[in-house]
């Protein structure tokens, strides 16, 4: 694979930290070492216990990361979209581990695949070893906060968060939000229906159209 100047017109725009590697080093890790992939929806990337192939460059669509369970439930922990860093494929690449998580596009994505001896050849150079651990730190503040809204927030609340900024219709299923929140889709159910009897949201096939997005928020904020 080359370098070529439409790859770079799309890559450099959300990952600018590539502008700032000698252009040398640029070139020999995009000719040299790595894979394009295009992925439809649904595609697992990367599974728990398989070991990390590369450093995941998204161009577009997104991947849901998400740690599963012996009992078929998982939570989903974060998404990399384009311009972001896969903190799960980062990690077992510094540490030499396999995946602790699996990896599974939520849309079509499209992905560069820099292999380790791309990524190491980049990492080694400060401006985007930089990027790398900014991006790394803002995720794993999202995490704590995740971990703490799992540990300390009730999952009625947590529902209702998860409603909002989404717009009054929503097209999703009661599996996909019960994935999202690592819980069963019938606990989901149940809230949703609660929610549906107090006039707050009418549920479809597939769809859900919020009605009293104020009275989400305030169950969201604790206030009921």
């Amino acid at each position: 694979m080359t370098a070529t100047p439409d790859l770079l017109a799309r890559l450099l725009p959300l990952y600018p930290a590539l502008s700032q590697l000698p252009a040398a080093v640029l070139q020999e890790v995009l000719a040299q070492h790595v894979m394009p992939i295009q992925a439809p929806a649904g595609t697992v990337l990367f599974d728990e216990g398989s070991p990390c192939q590369g450093f995941p460059m998204v161009l577009s669509g997104d991947i849901k990361v998400a740690r599963g369970s012996p009992q078929g439930r998982s939570l989903e922990l974060y998404r990399v979209t384009p311009g972001e860093v896969c903190v799960a494929s980062t990690s077992c690449l510094f540490g030499h581990q396999s995946f602790s998580v699996h990896g599974i596009t939520a849309s079509a994505t499209e992905l560069l695949l820099i292999d380790k001896v791309g990524f190491e050849r980049w990492v080694s150079e400060p401006a985007f070893r930089a990027f790398v651990f900014g991006v790394f730190g803002d995720r794993l503040a999202d995490l704590m906060a995740l971990a703490e809204a799992v540990a300390f927030q009730r999952l009625d609340q947590r529902l209702a968060s998860c409603l909002l900024g989404r717009g009054s219709s929503i097209t999703t299923t009661h599996q996909a939000l019960a994935d999202e929140l690592g819980t069963v889709r019938e606990m989901v159910t149940r809230l949703l229906k609660r929610f549906e009897q107090a006039g707050w949201l009418q549920l479809g096939r597939e769809r859900i159209t919020v009605l009293d997005a104020k009275a989400l928020r305030d169950l969201a904020q604790g206030a009921m």
